[in-house]
């Protein structure tokens, strides 16, 4: 019976002197005359089993990165570093793989691997970024599913712009000689396929809403896209976003549920992938767990926008971003908060109005509104959320103000208009999510395949 590596590692008693088939990539090989070393990886764990073999034996001798299979006999090594190896009987080649493989055994630079995404996975690190990307995700869906929420599925194609910031790529079926032909007299979506100009999403938001005034409690989880020509390490043209809403909800229990989130994510982390998250923390981020084991035993801090600028302005510091009231808070601002003020997470509360989106609720002072960002050490805004404008007349107001057309956002008014109510939610950004727990710099090395400005290769 074929075993995965993963199950060897986790009980190695259970399998002393037993016969087993692994089935795998050699990582490394090495061998003399008498006696040779396969490091073979399955990808089921970050652990290789060392496999022991006749070189005379073997009629094909593998090579590193070759698919091989392996029959032997499980040896307990107690007093090695592994805690088994397996004598062989017979080595296999499935797949042979050619000298000119580029993922010899030596360090490689992010940067290099990542002109290779469809080969970087086999390294350790990014083996172990995306197999916590694959634990966390499912640790999102158990979450909300074990409080009730409903999933659902809101549209990639779509016809609205959820944040008003205009950074949409529009979908075409036309072909490339149609399109020039109109260039001259601006394009005609009459003629393309749904007749009307569509974009990809940049939030499930607003649909989402729509099924929190049935459902109460739900949240959607997806690929959303932006065509800002940023190329910062923090922003991808694709990314994923976990978006909840809730209905009967204010500001303060959107926060509860956001801030609850996160514990949850980063205990799954520590607990569910010691392996990969002691790498982490021993060859990208010294002290990584540290940090995360203390995020769960701290309280989150909560300040208004207002207080922050006061921090900010009286801490004598000189931010290459000037700091007063109605300015957007930049990374600087957000980690000087989180890691020199509190030194823990941080929420940001009522934010200035002009520097935030339409749907959010506007308070009584007629100046702000009741949004909230979640700030954390090393990162800074990782979380965007607000309580939504349940009122139909300050919500047709705003639009107005803004010079949107009501009758792109026609359902979304009826919703305040049919059984309205308070409600609440904000949007996490998965890699962003990823890169605070695994300690990765750079968010093209958190998704399997960065799109990014110039950058569609696969």
């Amino acid at each position: 019976m074929t075993q995965t590596v993963a199950r060897l590692m986790q009980s190695p008693a259970d399998f002393s002197a037993k016969a087993v088939t692994l089935r795998g990539w050699a990582r490394t090989l090495r061998a003399s005359r008498n006696v040779g070393f396969i490091e073979l990886n399955d990808g089921s764990c970050m652990q290789n089993v060392q496999v022991v073999f006749d070189p005379a034996a073997l009629y094909a001798k593998p090579t590193t990165g070759a698919a091989i299979e392996v029959r032997g006999e499980v040896r307990l090594t107690p007093d090695a570093p592994q805690p088994l190896e397996v004598a062989a009987d017979e080595v296999v080649v499935i797949g042979d793989c050619p000298p000119s493989y580029p993922l010899q055994k030596k360090r490689h630079t992010l940067e290099f691997l990542r002109t290779m995404p469809h080969l970087r996975m086999r390294t350790n690190t990014l083996g172990a970024v995306f197999r916590l990307r694959s634990l966390l995700a499912f640790a999102v869906h158990r979450f909300f599913m074990e409080r009730g929420f409903v999933h659902v599925h809101t549209p990639i194609l779509t016809a609205r712009d959820c944040e008003g910031a205009g950074a949409l790529f529009t979908v075409t079926a036309l072909e490339p000689d149609a399109l020039d032909a109109d260039r001259a007299g601006g394009f005609d979506f009459e003629k393309d396929f749904f007749r009307a100009r569509a974009s990809l999403t940049v939030s499930g938001q607003l649909d989402a809403e729509a099924f929190a005034l049935c459902y109460s409690r739900v949240y959607t989880f997806g690929p959303t896209f932006r065509a800002e020509r940023s190329n910062t390490a923090r922003h991808a043209s694709e990314f994923w976003m976990i978006e909840p809403e809730i209905a009967f909800a204010d500001l303060d229990d959107d926060m509860d549920l956001a801030e609850e989130m996160v514990r949850c994510l980063i205990g799954d982390a520590l607990e569910k992938a010691p392996d990969e998250m002691a790498f982490f923390d021993r060859f990208i981020q010294e002290g990584l767990m540290e940090r995360l084991g203390g995020i769960l035993g701290s309280d989150f801090v909560r300040i208004t926008y207002t207080r922050a600028i006061e921090i900010l302005s009286k801490s004598g510091r000189r931010f290459e971003y000037p700091v007063e009231w109605g300015c957007d808070l930049q990374t600087e601002h957000e980690r000087y908060l989180t890691e020199e003020v509190f030194n823990r997470p941080v929420f940001v509360t009522d934010f200035p109005r002009d520097i935030k989106a339409f749907y959010m609720r506007a308070n009584p002072d007629g100046r702000t509104v009741a949004a909230m960002d979640l700030l954390v050490p090393g990162v800074g805004e990782i979380i965007g959320g607000s309580q939504r404008e349940e009122r139909e007349d300050l919500l047709s107001a705003r639009m107005a103000e803004l010079g949107m057309d009501p009758q792109a956002y026609a359902g979304y008014l009826d919703l305040r208009r049919f059984g309205g109510a308070p409600h609440a939610g904000y949007g996490l950004g998965f890699e962003r999510m990823l890169m605070y727990v695994t300690g990765m710099k750079n968010i093209r090395d958190v998704i399997p395949y960065p799109r990014t400005p110039g950058c569609i290769d696969s």
